[in-house]
């Protein structure tokens, strides 16, 4: 970028002074110079000055006997004077020296042109107080550099500067002496690399004394100490290679290292960065121990604008723990593999691909020193691939895998394919064009869904074992709801429905009694064998519901006081539905089991723990009453210029809600429901649910046919009832600043803030704090004791925030366990910006994940391996 920069400034300058400066002086009308009244044009000899306060040439314009050469108009202005010495062939800017063209500019106390031998010299001045002012400084665009001399030949294209600082990709670099030559490639003595942007002390810097700088490629030094503050370090390298190429870049991944308690000293995360091009790059970095542990990571990433980005990873470690020959010695082999894929919705509006899937074995996650701390405290892992289309706005299908995996329980759940088709709902006797009001019959419309599942249940150590296809669970389930909607009197919805089911399985089961064995040893006992028989079945069903409902509005409004109107809504409901006897022998899906006792037959589903169940065995007439409740209130607010008002939800809903079964010869009445939601205020959220039976218990707990009235002279038995409290709660200094007029303290209090800054506490500091709070309290009656067991369950969480100063910053993460009565999990993190450098300290100071670290390191990118780290880890049994 340098040697560009250079090359460019004496090009502009070479054909701007040749096609100006020895032109014949223009003839009066074709003005080249423009003064304030107050500047003078003098001549001395020969040469030709101007003097100037401020002296601007806005365009230079070129006498009609010579066509320009430049590309573009070029302003100049000096802030003294500009001479131009003819017999010499040279041009003088003082102070506040500027030149502009297109996009190049110099700026500089002192600019000399020397035409005969092609040279430009360029340098600062200083003031009464001997300080160095108006130093070069060249920009083109957004790159530039500054110097304390500059010589460049504009012909050959070499130059010699001193005391350069410029930036180069995420660094800067110094120089004492610059050298550039005529193929762009430039020297350096005596100069330094950071990535500290203190252009006078950095913080820290690699000295070298000798550099070559290849532009848009690399720097390359020869042997370079580390000097932090100045201060040279014994940290020495035999050479400095620092790319200063943007965009991606192949290189080596340098591990980090340290010492494990059961696994030795170890270097983990080093390996090899391949840019492989614009839309993909391969990382493959592993770790080692001393111990013979060791696990290698690959991982593989890809975009294509516009169009889908995703993430390829795979891990597999072998783990020794402890001393060979140890008792607590022990091997683990851990796998690990996640892949996650977007679609942008732009590529395909009408369909759209997705995938996260997230497959560990049970302990990667507690030895891999990659994994979160939210990945090691989980123990459920799920994973998707979705596929979705659409045709015509109208048919919608869905392909998906899932899975589902626990850690704990080593339980592994797997559903492929899973497919559903839907049709939206259309109406097949209305016309394409409405004429009128609607008939009855064009009012009725049906949906069509279809849905297929294959589904995989095991363990993680017999996953995939021989013959494992026989314990899969599949089936087509076809669903047909049929419905119409009609008004009745005006303010009464009518609805009728039906709902068409059938469900296609490829096995079923058939249950016999074998009767109990005895020998000469072992006694068999009698038990009902079942045995599953492959082959195509399929069950339908169907039912039949009406419902009416309505809303019935109540206001009453207050004539003065903050209250404006109290609204209540109530939506009364009545619903009947109606389910065949399914169980009866004629359908064929319920079968009977005698035994050799002649006790009642058992009778079972031959559908029994299939995918989608099977059709109800009993016949049903349920009546559904229901009614629902809202309750509003609007207060006056006068923030609101608009109504003035404000609505505050008191009820948000509250329905009661009981069946009666016609088809039942007792029982009929089921237990009368109580539900309920509201949000008093912003943040705190409470729900109630109940439970009322009107039928009285017997001694085992078991309902009986008597009522509640006649046995225990009251209408209802509460049989439980469950109370769900959430609170979330949110504070920072912004929502309590307070707008201050600016105070000008005494000259002691200023003498006092300079002498003692250090000690110095500004408490108008940004900080933030929130917490959530939840609190759920059960009852319900247990028969064995013969009373009501209550059951509370309560959760805290605390999340805070403080900047003391700009650069130090502390967060808190913690939690109450009402269970055990102690702190949860708690986090302490310290984070301090030292300019080109961070410091972190991270501690959970007690847990299954107790652990602490501390990290001291360089925050450009480029240097991301010059850094510190210690810590003490929970994969270390701490």
């Amino acid at each position: 970028m340098l040697t560009k920069i250079l090359t460019k400034l004496g090009c502009f300058l070479l054909i701007f002074f040749s096609a100006h400066l020895f032109i014949p002086l223009p003839v009066q009308g074709q003005d080249t110079l423009r003064m304030a009244p107050s500047d003078t044009l003098q001549v001395r000899g020969d040469s030709l000055t101007v003097v100037a306060d401020t002296l601007e040439v806005d365009s230079l314009l070129l006498s009609s006997q010579k066509k320009s050469s430049l590309e573009a108009k070029v302003d100049y202005s000096a802030g003294d004077s500009l001479r131009f010495d003819i017999k010499k062939q040279h041009m003088y800017l003082y102070n506040e020296a500027d030149i502009t063209y297109t996009n190049i500019n110099l700026k500089a106390n002192y600019i000399e042109i020397d035409f005969p031998d092609n040279m430009i010299y360029a340098h600062g001045s200083r003031d009464s107080l001997d300080k160095e002012i108006g130093v070069p400084e060249f920009t083109q665009g957004d790159q530039k550099f500054k110097s304390r001399l500059m010589t460049y030949n504009y012909k050959t294209k070499k130059g010699y500067i001193r005391r350069v600082f410029t930036q180069q990709d995420e660094g800067y670099l110094h120089g004492q002496v610059v050298k550039k030559m005529a193929d762009d490639v430039t020297y350096i003595q005596s100069g330094s690399y950071t990535t500290c942007s203190n252009e006078e002390h950095p913080h820290f810097e690699f000295r070298f004394n000798k550099a070559k700088v290849i532009p848009n490629s690399k720097i390359i030094t020869g042997s370079a100490y580390l000097a932090i503050a100045e201060v040279p370090t014994p940290i020495f390298i035999p050479f400095g290679y620092f790319p200063t190429r943007t965009g991606q870049r192949s290189g080596i991944l340098f591990p980090t290292y340290g010492e494990s308690a059961n696994r030795g000293f170890f270097l983990e995360n080093g390996g090899y960065y391949w840019a492989i091009n614009q839309y993909m790059d391969l990382s493959i970095v592993g770790d080692i121990y001393s111990r013979g542990s060791w696990a290698i990571k690959p991982t593989f990433n890809y975009v294509k604008r516009y169009k889908y980005n995703g993430m390829l990873k795979l891990g597999y470690a072998l783990n020794k723990l402890g001393f060979k020959g140890s008792p607590d010695y022990e091997t683990r082999k851990d796998f690990e593999f996640r892949w996650m894929h977007n679609q942008d919705r732009k590529a395909r509006p009408n369909s759209s691909f997705s995938a996260n899937v997230n497959i560990v074995s049970n302990t990667f996650n507690r030895y891999n020193p990659s994994s979160s701390a939210e990945a090691y405290l989980s123990n459920t892992f799920q994973s998707s691939i979705n596929y979705s289309t659409s045709f015509a706005g109208k048919y919608f299908l869905n392909l998906n895998f899932n899975h589902s995996q626990n850690t704990l329980t080593r339980e592994i759940n797997f559903a492929f394919p899973q497919i559903s088709f839907s049709v939206n709902q259309f109406y097949p006797f209305r016309k394409k064009e409405r004429i009128g009001k609607l008939k009855w019959y064009e009012q009725i419309g049906l949906k069509y869904n279809l849905d297929l599942e294959n589904r995989y249940n095991t363990y993680d150590s017999s996953l995939f074992r021989p013959g494992w296809y026989k314990d899969m669970q599949n089936g087509i389930r076809h669903n047909i709801p049929i419905s119409g909607t009609w008004r009745i009197f005006k303010y009464i919805n009518f609805t009728n429905s039906l709902s068409l089911r059938d469900r296609m399985y490829f096995s079923y089961i058939k249950k016999s009694y074998v009767d109990s064995l005895v020998t000469a040893d072992t006694v068999y006992p009698s038990y009902y064998k079942t045995d599953t028989i492959y082959g195509f079945k399929n069950a339908f069903d169907f039912s039949l519901s009406s419902s009416i409902n309505t809303r019935i509005y109540g206001m009453f409004q207050f004539k003065g006081g903050p209250i404006v109107a109290i609204r209540h809504m109530l939506t009364p409901a009545v619903t009947f539905s109606y389910t065949p006897n399914f169980g009866a022998p004629g359908w064929g899906y319920y079968k009977e089991v005698e035994n050799d006792t002649n006790s009642v037959p058992q009778k079972y589903s031959i559908f029994q723990g299939s995918l989608y169940g099977g059709p109800p065995p009993d016949q049903a007439g349920i009546v559904t009453f229901s009614l629902s409740n809202n309750l509003e209130m609007k207060i006056r607010n006068r923030k609101d210029t608009i109504t003035g008002t404000k609505k505050i939800v008191l009820i948000d809903n509250f329905v009661i809600s009981a069946s009666y079964d016609i088809a039942k010869d007792s029982l009929n009445w089921s237990p009368i429901s109580l539900s309920g939601r509201t949000s008093l205020f912003r943040g705190l959220n409470i729900q109630y649910s109940s439970r009322w039976d009107p039928y009285a218990l017997d001694s085992l707990g078991r309902r009986t046919n008597s009522s509640e009235l006649k046995v225990n002279k009251r209408l209802l038995r509460l049989d439980n009832t469950t109370w769900d409290i959430g609170l979330n709660y949110s504070l920072s200094s912004d929502k309590l600043k307070k707008k201050k007029e600016p105070t000008t303290g005494s000259e002691q209090e200023k003498q006092d803030l300079m002498q003692y800054y250090d000690y110095y506490v500004d408490f108008d500091i940004p900080w933030s704090f929130s917490f959530n709070y939840s609190f759920r309290y059960t009852s319900t009656w247990d028969v064995n004791q013969n009373k009501r067991v209550p059951k509370i369950i309560q959760t805290l969480g605390f999340n805070g925030q403080l900047n003391i100063t700009p650069k130090w910053k502390i967060t808190l993460t913690t939690g109450w366990d009402f269970t055990s009565n102690q702190l949860g999990y708690t986090s302490i993190n310290v984070y301090r910006d030292l300019h080109c450098w961070e410091m972190s300290f991270g501690w959970v100071p007690k847990g299954s994940q107790q652990q602490w670290n501390f990290s001291i390191n360089v925050k450009a990118r480029m240097l991301q391996d010059l850094k510190l780290n210690k810590k003490k880890d929970f994969r270390d049994y701490y």
